[in-house]
Parts: C-alpha cells; structure tokens; sequence
C-alpha cells in the first residue's frame, strides 16, 4: 500500500483491476486505492503474473506499506492484451457488449457487409446513437443535407436535430461546449471538419479534456470522442493536410486511435463512444472511399489499445497504422516476390500503444522498419523504434529503419505532393536493404 500523499497515510483498496492468475506487463494498473475523496492507481512495476490478491476490495483502511498482492517473477506473455492495460482499465463493462479481435484479414470471422470506411464509421456511430440517447453528434455542417459528410450522413434525419447539432466554423467554441456537455453526463462526438482546423481548440482537448479526471482524483470523466479526417489527401496543400498523430499521441489523458479498414472503424467508433475518458479518432481521408467487410452485429466491437497482425511474416516487421496499413501490405506482396516475408502490424490504437504486440513480432523477425503519414521527427515510428530497441536490443539482426512523410509542409502542386508519401515500391527497397544487414 503506497501513501496517496505525504500526510495520508492510510487508504482502502476500491478495486481491482487485476485477478489471480492474471498476465500483466509494466505499467498495467493493478487496482485503485482511495482515501475520502481521493483516490489513486497502482501500477505494475515489472511483468508478470498476478499469483495472490493479499488483500480484498473493501472499506477497510490500510497503513502505507501493507502488502495488496503477490506477482511471481514470470515476464507476462508478449501477447497479453493491452485491454488490461492502465488506459483501457476503465472501459466500459456492458455485460451485452460484444468484443471481436479484428481478423488479419479482410474476411470478417461473422456476418459482414461489404461497407466503405467511411460507412463503417458511421455505423458504429449509430449503433451507440441507437442504444444509448446520451449520445450526441455536434460540428460543422452536420445536420445539413446534402453538405455533411459521409460519416454523418442521415444522422439528422434519423435522430433529430436534438442530437444531431450542426454549428458554425467555431472549433474552440463546439470543442469547449461538448467538453462541459460530457461533464455533466453526456456523450459527445464531435466532428472536426480536418484535425489542423482543431489547433484553434487544443486548448479544450488538451487543458480540459485529458487533464480532468486527473485533476479531479479520479472522480469526474470527460467522455468524449473528437473525430475528423487526418494526414495528407489530394489538394489539401499546407494548411489542411496535416496528421497529428503524434501531437495527440503525446498527451497523457487522452487516447488516440487510427483505424486502417472499414471493420476496424466500425469497431473503434464503438469503444471510443463506450470509452469513459476522450478519445480522438483520426480518420485517414484517403481511405473513406475504400470498402471491406464490416460485421453486421451492432454491439461489435475492436478493442482500444490492441494491434493486430496484419499479415504474418518472418524476415522482417513493418509497423504502421491508418493508410499506411495499405501501403505496407503492397510492400509487403512486393517482398514476398523477391523471396522476403514481411510481417505487418496494424497498431489501430497510437496512445496506448500496444508495446508487447510490437516487441513480439519484432523479437521474432529481429528486423523492424515504421511507416508514419507524417514527419519523422518525434513521430509515432520514433516511439516504436526506441521501445523496441531498449526492450529488445539483444534480439535485433538491424537497426530499426523509419519511414516517414517529408519533413516538410504538404506542398499544394500535385507533382510535388506526390513525393511527400513514401510509395509501396520505396517500402519494398528499404526493407529489402535492412533484409540484407546481417547485423547491427
């Protein structure tokens, strides 16, 4: 039992996070402890597994020092799920909630219906619009006909103008409004028009959003779910064709995930909407149009903070998410003609990012190469190689290779945009390089 601060010496165990038996990895949140008003979280500070809860839930109060629980010395799985992990500890318990682990491929393990990503997006919205009637949606030109995107489209039409609020091109202003709207016990979704207009509300996302239930001991959640369209697509120029990925992905408070296939999307429209903390969504425009299979089933749903093998493979691994989920899979075909099996990991969640499924698949090719949509420096690939090579610096055959957009603003002539992205062929020559290194 640790001291919730220096003159408190004494807490009860709220709740545990965590049962006997139980794989957890560094920094899995093992239980809440709480004294009055105030209340704190217990991390795991090595691997391993859960052998004895000393100590049950209760009202009894502690002295600091008293031992809660026992972990043996065995390192938890490579493939314990980060569903365990402390961002997702809180997550909602809907005992009808179905949770299915994406397929590594295209083909949906249940029922399915051939959707484009964008449609998928919106069917996991108004599946949460349907069950639930806290859930709103609110931005720019959402409830008008005809003008709104394809994410909301017929929204209004369904559920009202109630819920369904369209406003003007305020996005402090709307941020702030739904911010106040989850605290009182709404559930907003806000539809940022594109993630570089949404710099006018970071002060909201940032200050408010992410840093509340910190501030508030644990006792008040800002349940609310920013989405928009993220990254470089055609004609955006400077201004708009901008990912933030890495922005978002830095701020404690906030989960951020990226879907890269209409299933996932729907998937993850679903848990971010049951996700009790903000959740921001960034949706790659360049995918809207493209169409795969999406369960049919409303209650289904991908978990936040769990990656998935998007193709298996032994030479080497390539980690991405979002559009470069598809470029890497191009790559991937292109290596396999050239006798090098890549293997693919689709991250779908950027904060928390799902380290034990990254070191797995890197411990086992001993090769890594990252792909991000936007620039190098402090990029999601930078996090990814850095927790790879102090996690698992013994197993690599290379070093670990990122691939990144230019480090420059999106230029606007289509000639020179065309270069800001890697292609699948520029992949496919890195990796078939770092394949060639027979050392580090």
């Amino acid at each position: 039992m640790p001291r919730i601060s220096k003159t408190v010496e004494q807490a009860a165990v709220a709740r545990w996070f965590v049962t006997e038996g139980q794989a957890v990895g560094e920094g899995d949140v093992l239980a809440e402890i709480a004294a009055g008003n105030v209340t704190m979280e217990i991390e795991a500070g090595v691997g391993g597994v859960v052998q004895e809860l000393v100590v049950p839930a209760g009202a009894d109060l502690l002295e600091a020092g008293t031992l809660l629980a026992r972990l043996s010395d065995t390192a938890a799985p490579e493939d314990a799920t980060a569903a365990d992990t402390a961002a997702n500890s809180r997550q909602s318990s809907d005992p009808e909630r179905r949770t299915s682990t994406e397929p590594a491929s295209n083909d949906a393990a249940e029922p399915a219906t051939p959707l484009t990503y964008a449609q998928a997006l919106r069917a996991g919205l108004a599946a949460q619009m349907r069950q639930n009637p806290d859930v709103f949606v609110i931005g720019e030109s959402v409830a008008d006909f005809g003008r709104c995107s394809a994410v909301v489209a017929g929204l209004a039409e369904e559920f009202g103008h109630r819920r369904v609020v369209g406003t003007p091109i305020t996005p402090h202003a709307v941020v702030g409004l739904a911010v106040g709207a989850a605290m009182a016990g709404l559930k907003p979704v806000v539809e940022v028009t594109a993630w570089a207009l949404a710099l006018q509300a970071i002060d909201p996302i940032v200050s408010s959003a992410a840093k509340t239930r910190y501030r508030s001991g644990g006792q008040q959640g800002v349940p609310i779910v920013l989405r928009g369209r993220n990254g470089l697509w055609a004609g955006a120029g400077a201004m708009h064709g901008v990912s933030l990925a890495s922005w978002f992905a830095a701020v404690p408070g906030l989960k951020v995930v990226c879907p890269a296939t209409a299933a996932c999307a729907k998937g993850l429209m679903w848990s971010a909407i049951a996700d009790p903390d903000p959740v921001i969504i960034l949706e790659a425009e360049a995918l809207y149009d493209t169409t795969g299979l999406a369960p049919d089933d409303d209650l289904w749903s991908v978990p936040i903070g769990k990656a998935r093998v998007a193709r298996d493979g032994e030479a080497l691994t390539i980690v991405t998410y979002g559009s470069g989920v598809a470029l890497a899979l191009d790559a991937a075909e292109l290596l396999s003609a050239a006798g090098v099996s890549a293997e693919v990991i689709d991250l779908r969640t950027l904060r928390p990012l799902d380290m034990p499924a990254v070191l797995a698949s890197a411990r086992k090719t001993g090769r890594l190469l990252t792909l991000d949509d936007g620039p190098p420096a402090c990029s999601i690939g930078a996090e990814v190689c850095a927790g790879v090579t102090a996690a698992a610096f013994s197993s690599l055959k290379a070093a670990p290779v990122r691939m990144a957009a230019a480090d420059t603003p999106v230029p606007y002539a289509a000639n020179l945009e065309a270069l800001v992205l890697p292609a699948a062929e520029d992949i496919a020559a890195k990796a078939l390089r770092l394949a060639g290194q027979d050392r580090v």
